[in-house]
């Protein structure tokens, strides 16, 4: 994958729709936001280091927000799955994106990462 563009380019719909809006609110987020490609998925970068991926959950194709400091977020929300240190915040795209949960959750994580 070249582009972060090409990411979302060749996602289906309704899962194109459900990535673009999650990658405009957490941009919005901050303006210290950057956003590049690693491992082949949309990574948002603060203070020069990951801090968020969006990736699809393998079984369902359906997006998830995948928080690099998740090993210290306490939200119930998230799921660690059969990671060591990353936990996940999985969505249904044929659902409305729920704005509180993803404030919440973008929140605590600026919060951990700020006191790293």
């Amino acid at each position: 994958m070249k582009s972060i563009e090409e990411f979302f380019d060749i996602q289906p719909e309704p899962q194109k729709s459900c990535y673009l809006a999650l990658r405009s609110i957490i941009l919005e987020f901050d303006s210290q936001l950057s956003e590049t490609v690693k491992y082949g998925m949309p990574c948002f970068v603060l203070n020069s280091k990951p801090w968020i991926y969006l990736w699809k959950d393998k079984k369902s194709q359906e997006p998830y927000i995948l928080f690099v400091d998740g090993l210290l977020l306490k939200n119930p929300l998230l799921e660690s799955g059969d990671r060591a240190k990353m936990k996940h915040f999985q969505l249904d795209s044929n659902e409305d994106i729920p704005l509180t949960v993803i404030d919440e959750l973008l929140n605590e994580a600026w919060a951990v990462r700020n006191k790293a």
